[in-house]
């Protein structure tokens, strides 16, 4: 596994995360609606740490199955963004990148996982 990073935080991917993780709570760690808030939350910051954590498996086939959880948070916290536009806890200006750039992410995640299975 060290042959493309020596620690999770050489990753590009987990670097990505944390950095859409960071802007999905400047959107939202103030909102009132506390279940929708903690569930966005939960979901931006389980996508970094199921890099984190399956990359420290030190196992090709963990860490390609965290990705996969990975990924799955990721569009979860899409799909989130379009609920959080439909209720108006965020304009479409400040969702729409961040659903963009969780969606670029989220193909990188996929390619990673599928490399590491082959």
């Amino acid at each position: 596994m060290g042959s493309f990073a020596e620690n999770f935080e050489d990753l590009e991917v987990w670097v990505e995360s944390r950095r859409l993780a960071n802007l999905v709570f400047d959107h939202f760690e103030t909102l009132k609606v506390f279940g929708f808030r903690d569930q966005i939350l939960n979901a931006s910051t389980s996508v970094m740490n199921n890099i984190a954590e399956g990359f420290d498996r030190h196992s090709k086939k963990d860490f390609a199955r965290f990705l996969d959880i990975a990924k799955g948070s990721s569009g979860e916290v899409r799909s989130m963004l379009y609920l959080a536009e439909d209720r108006n806890y965020v304009s479409y200006s400040d969702a729409q990148p961040i659903r963009s750039d969780y969606k670029k992410l989220s193909s990188r995640i996929g390619a990673l996982a599928r490399s590491l299975r082959k």
